[in-house]
């Protein structure tokens, strides 16, 4: 870049890491190089290419330090938390980041992988931090930077240095400023851009925040996979997942913000009521849905981000090249596209009243971008416009400096102009002197001759004509001629590039200093992008608006991702209700009765709300979660050597640690993997220490014996999923699903191996005196139960705590009038008063 422009170098010594990755196997004496297909546009669009760097304090407390950098957006993300000995906090915000790369100090490997760093002060084994990283990203590479690059004074001074100067950078520098860990991760990160990506970033350019943990619900990694919230589990490329559902999005910033709220839900009202009544006024105000969309559409397949970082980056050691000069004209023509499309979607958000979709068209309104729109239309042809490829492409890039600018710059496209024109006089004669109608095709390394198959068929070509090769259906060949007037072409070109470049290096030199607003705009339009993809979403699913009252209620919810896969009217809806009386809800039912379904629908659906979207439902009510904590998979894990119960132990200590009272637990079939006493004592001790915990809990189970086990707890619920009996036939064993939710104990299913036992042929007698036992086990064990005591305790405590419930409900959010009001209460009261003279 123009040695105008301010960059940001401290000078830390010149050689810094050791840069082979670490894996988990064993090493050789050189890393190979990677087999992976290269990312396309279309695999980056909605993931980013983060470079993070974690660092972990000496103390017990695992505080960890994160630093994130997507080289391609520009966008730098800080974050500190304390975690726990699985470390699902820190895996989860990588997650969130996608990393390319993972740098780490040299002194989180043990002796064992002491051919990866130079350090001599190691511990005896690698980082517990550095385990679960390499276990949870596999196929990540890790680099090591020696401990003394990890400084936090030289950290903050990068995030003063290059942090953009907006409404937000006073804020970020007083949250960072005394976050150790993030700020010496910080370091390691910048340094490495610079000494290892060759990449130096303009002074004030770069979008830096402190991320908070605290302003978001946690999912943890495995509980975003099984819920498939943004990829399928079964189908990698399938779009059948939260995020294929709800990604109707025009840019790439928006599916990038999508990715990163589905993952990372926020948790304050105020911010998601304000989503929501953004997507309301779309879905209910047709004009303004239409206006928005044909705004967006102006703006389609641009990435706002990708291109600000492009133009504020320069290489920290210089390369006298055309190519990043002609990198550097498109990616000005393609800035003055956005500042020139920015206002049609300014026009089509003027008229709304929403005060979120008010203040995103505030912030494309910015007179900054006014400004930077002035510069760009000064130096820059009106007729120069983006082109995908070819000649147009080139031509474009020659051009995009208005004539009479720079004398020298003339001369070299006068110059360029006639070396074309060469070329295309050689083509007519060529074409004459054999009789051959061919044409010019542009490629990278200049023109070639290009002739259709049925033009050449039976026919041979003159010798002066090489290079021959087919594509698409074309003969492509070259001369020496042409190769000879390619090159006077491309010097031509080269020269006229890095003239205009000069020339827009002295337009970025202005422009930098407005970045901000730059920034400040790819938010707003990749926000309102996002709000507009949920309102679609919503329309063409008919959803509802959820409200956040306090208590889980939801009327014939749907499953998202179900729906959208299954014919209409064959999915069958559920009822949710769950409040502090009944914040413990255990579901029972046959295997393929739906418990599974019915469990990820409540997880889905809270994360939709979270989020700002509707909601596939009648109605619906949330409250905020601050973990999404489940154990929904009974899947062996061979990579980490631990069987279905180890699996199921590992889990349940990460939620018995995590979970809190506002907290959303999904648990499926727990204790299968081990023997059925123990798998009942163990469900019963977790469940009873879940109950303690007061989070709601939705428990699915075979064991029967947990009902009687948990019956003292009165905020237990027991719910059970329908199943009809039908007439029995060589196909069907007597029973139909009906994947409905019903309150109660399965009652009718008491003898479900029985019925299925039919099917294996046994003899007929076995089966009745099966059955004559069973019935009266059942029968005896029945009438103990509703003579106990501690029974009719038990069903007295269930009904106090939901009266309570219940009058607080009303007390906080009832709107109904006074006379209504009185009759429901007088409801409350009769029930209560039934309970009580049964059970005293």
């Amino acid at each position: 870049m123009a040695s105008s422009r301010p960059v940001s170098r401290f000078g830390m010594g010149s050689r810094m890491t050791d840069s082979r990755p670490v894996t988990s196997r064993p090493w050789t004496g050189a890393s190979r190089p990677t087999t992976a297909r290269p990312q396309t546009a279309a695999s980056t669009r909605h993931e980013g290419s983060y470079v993070i760097a974690v660092l972990e304090g000496r103390g017990i407390s695992r505080e960890v330090g994160i630093a994130a950098l997507d080289k391609d957006t520009g966008r730098a993300i800080l974050v500190q938390l304390a975690d726990c000995q699985t470390y699902v906090k820190t895996l989860h915000q990588m997650h969130l980041h996608s990393p390319s790369l993972i740098i780490i100090p040299d002194t989180f490997l043990g002796l064992t992988d002491a051919s990866l760093a130079s350090s001599t002060k190691r511990s005896s084994s690698t980082s517990l931090l550095v385990r679960c990283i390499q276990e949870e990203f596999p196929g990540v590479p890790i680099e090591t930077i020696l401990r003394k690059y990890w400084n936090e004074k030289v950290g903050l001074e990068f995030i003063h240095q290059l942090c953009v100067e907006d409404d937000e950078r006073a804020a970020t520098l007083v949250a960072a400023s005394n976050k150790y860990y993030a700020l010496s991760a910080a370091c390691a990160l910048f340094k490495h851009a610079e000494t290892k990506l060759n990449i130096r970033y303009t002074a004030y350019s770069l979008r830096i925040r402190y991320v908070p943990v605290e302003g978001t619900m946690m999912i943890d990694p495995d509980t975003a996979r099984n819920l498939e919230l943004v990829g399928n589990m079964t189908h990698k490329k399938s779009s059948h997942s939260v995020f294929g559902l709800l990604n109707h999005t025009y840019t790439a910033m928006a599916s990038r913000l999508l990715r990163v709220n589905i993952l990372s839900p926020v948790t304050v009202l105020s911010a998601i009521d304000a989503r929501l009544d953004a997507v309301e006024e779309l879905v209910q105000t047709g004009e303004l849905f239409t206006s928005i969309k044909d705004a967006l559409k102006t703006l389609n397949k641009m990435d706002f981000d990708k291109l600000i970082a492009a133009l504020i980056a320069s290489e920290a050691r210089q390369t006298s090249t055309a190519k990043p000069a002609s990198a550097r004209v498109a990616q000005i023509l393609n800035l003055r596209s956005v500042v020139c499309n920015l206002p049609t979607l300014q026009r089509a958000l003027s008229s709304c009243h929403s005060q979120l979709l008010r203040i995103i068209g505030e912030m494309i309104s910015d007179e900054r971008l006014t400004n930077i729109e002035a510069l760009v239309c000064k130096s820059l042809n009106e007729d120069a416009t983006p082109h995908k490829g070819g000649i147009g492409a080139v031509n474009a890039r020659v051009y995009a400096v208005k004539a009479n600018y720079n004398r020298l710059l003339d001369v070299a496209r006068e110059t360029y102009k006639e070396n074309v024109g060469d070329i295309f006089q050689l083509n007519r004669t060529l074409s004459e002197e054999h009789g051959l109608p061919l044409t010019l095709f542009y490629q990278d390394t200049g023109f070639v001759f290009s002739l259709k198959k049925g033009d050449i068929e039976g026919a041979c070509l003159p010798k002066e004509f090489i290079n021959v090769t087919m594509q698409k259906g074309k003969c492509v060949f070259s001369s020496m001629e042409l190769k000879k007037r390619n090159a006077r072409m491309k010097d031509a070109l080269d020269e006229t590039l890095i003239l205009s470049d000069k020339i827009i290096q002295d337009l970025l030199a202005e422009i930098v200093s407005d970045v901000g607003a730059l920034y400040k705009a790819s938010e707003a339009v990749a926000l309102a992008d996002m709000l507009w993809s949920f309102a679609h979403t919503s329309i063409l699913r008919n959803y509802v608006r959820p409200e956040f009252t306090g208590t889980l209620a939801i009327k014939s919810g749907r499953h998202p991702v179900l729906e959208s896969v299954q014919s209409a009217g064959t999915l069958v809806p559920n009822d949710v209700y769950c409040c502090d009386s009944s914040s413990f809800q255990i579901i029972r039912g046959p295997n393929m009765s739906g418990k599974s379904t019915y469990l990820r629908q409540i997880g889905l659906l809270a994360v939709m709300a979270m989020c700002g979207c509707f909601v596939p439902a009648e109605y619906a009510s949330f409250r905020i979660h601050d973990y999404l904590l489940t154990r929904l998979s009974n899947d062996d894990d061979i990579e980490k050597s631990l069987s279905t119960f180890a699996n199921e132990m590992t889990s349940s200590a990460m939620i018995l640690g995590l979970a809190t009272s506002n907290s959303l637990v999904l648990i499926d079939e727990l204790g299968r993997g081990t023997s059925p006493r123990e798998g009942v004592g163990i469900s019963h001790a977790i469940a009873e220490s879940l109950i303690k915990a007061k989070p709601f809990v939705f428990f699915a189970t075979h064991f029967q014996e947990l009902a009687t086990t948990l019956s003292r707890q009165p905020s237990v619920v027991h719910l059970h999923l329908s199943v009809q009996k039908t007439r029995q036939s060589s196909s069907n064993f007597g029973m139909s699903f009906q994947y409905k939710i019903v309150d109660g104990l399965p009652d009718d299913l008491d003898h479900y191996g029985l019925e299925l036992a039919q099917l294996a042929d046994l003899p007929n007698d076995i089966l009745v005196e099966a059955r004559r036992v069973a019935t009266h086990l059942a029968d005896m064990a029945a009438r103990q139960e509703e003579g106990s005591q501690s029974t009719k305790i038990a069903i007295r405590r269930k009904a106090l705590l939901k009266l309570r419930t219940q009058l607080n409900q009303a007390y906080d959010h009832s709107n109904l009038p006074d006379e209504e009001l009185c009759a429901y209460i007088i409801r409350f009261q009769k029930e209560i008063t039934k309970v009580l003279a049964d059970t005293l």
